[in-house]
């Protein structure tokens, strides 16, 4: 067994334009002094990385890295859950997503697309640079509109999606293995890969591909009334990486799973901050430590009803009281009579 690394801290939900929020140096200083020891960094904000200038310079990441050493973090992982979300987009949400994109590439789907792939790429090769081994990405999608249709899908549409799906990332995924960095989907909705089935229906299309990983956030799972606990053994040796995320799910007589298209203060299913909502983190670290992850226990903060500063200073404190400090004997050493195969064939009479 191995010790999950942490606590760390995903800093798109606390980028900003105001200090301490608005520049790498900064907001890692912030970070370290609430008691984070990594920080996981969204490659879309300009803020905090220049993606281009990552991929193009070691010195540039090494500087970087630097930079959060210097100010008592390490840098855990890079994101493109933005710009992986474009890889993949159902016309229906064409202007919704657009301002995920460069200002050159909106209206044209196209080139988003293009300039979608190449920002992946591009955060794959800045991984490598930085000397990391994951990183994390949505998958984007095509199937999503038609999850729960009426009237019922024609045969063959879901498998035209996901052949689709995994011909445009099975590029991207071979870039991956150039540069020794696993992709990890966040199984998430909203995406094709949602669950455990979708997850396995595109893994089978890009020929199980040993770079197509997960991101484990059971707070996803919650929502869906899937079993988190269970998740993390059929998928150990896939998961990568680690969200530690909190939800909650009360249905009523007048709305379940879907929300009603309430407010997320309204809907019967809503992110929280770390416990205060319904995911056994006990059980999930005791799973997670007994499956060898070695990887980080990353906060993501996400809570319609707390501040996100006392989220993020009370998440912190979370993870450490929950991280297992494996242990490196059996409790029961001390009665131990040692190894003799003889007196083992006595014992059994043979």
């Amino acid at each position: 067994m191995k010790t999950i690394k942490g606590p760390g801290l995903f800093l798109a939900q606390f980028a900003g334009d105001e200090a301490p929020f608005n520049s790498f140096d900064a907001i890692t200083k912030w970070a370290a002094d609430i008691g984070y020891k990594g920080v996981q960094v969204p490659t879309w904000d300009a803020r905090l990385i220049d993606l281009r200038k990552a991929a193009e310079s070691k010195g540039y990441c090494d500087d970087l890295a630097g930079q959060a050493r210097d100010n008592g973090v390490v840098i855990t992982e890079l994101s493109t859950h933005l710009q992986g979300q474009l890889v993949a987009v159902h016309p229906a949400y064409d202007e919704g997503f657009d301002g995920f994109a460069a200002p050159e590439v909106r209206g044209n789907s196209k080139a988003r697309q293009e300039w979608a792939v190449d920002q992946v790429k591009l955060a794959l090769t800045a991984s490598k640079h930085l000397g990391l081994s994951a990183m994390a990405s949505f998958s984007g999608a095509l199937a999503w509109p038609y999850l729960y249709p009426w009237p019922q899908r024609p045969a063959g549409l879901v498998e035209t999606a996901f052949d689709e799906l995994a011909k445009r990332w099975t590029p991207i995924l071979d870039h991956a293995e150039d540069c020794g960095v696993d992709i990890c989907y966040e199984i998430h909705p909203g995406e094709d890969l949602h669950d455990g089935i979708t997850y396995e229906m595109f893994l089978e299309r890009t020929g199980n591909h040993a770079r197509a990983c997960m991101l484990y956030d059971p707070s996803h799972y919650i929502l869906q009334c899937l079993d988190y606990l269970d998740n993390i053994d059929i998928y150990k040796d896939r998961i990568r990486m680690f969200h530690v995320k909190d939800a909650e799910f009360n249905p009523t007589g007048r709305q379940g799973v879907y929300g009603g298209f309430q407010s997320w203060v309204n809907r019967a299913g809503r992110f929280r901050s770390l416990g205060d909502g319904q995911v056994d983190f006990g059980a999930v670290f005791s799973k997670m430590t007994a499956n060898d992850f070695d990887g980080w226990a990353v906060v993501e903060w996400e809570c319609a009803l707390k501040h996100p500063e006392d989220g993020a200073r009370e998440g912190a404190e979370f993870v450490k009281h929950h991280i297992i400090r494996v242990t490196e004997k059996a409790f029961d050493d001390f009665a131990t009579g040692g190894t003799d195969e003889a007196a083992n064939r006595r014992m059994l009479g043979i």
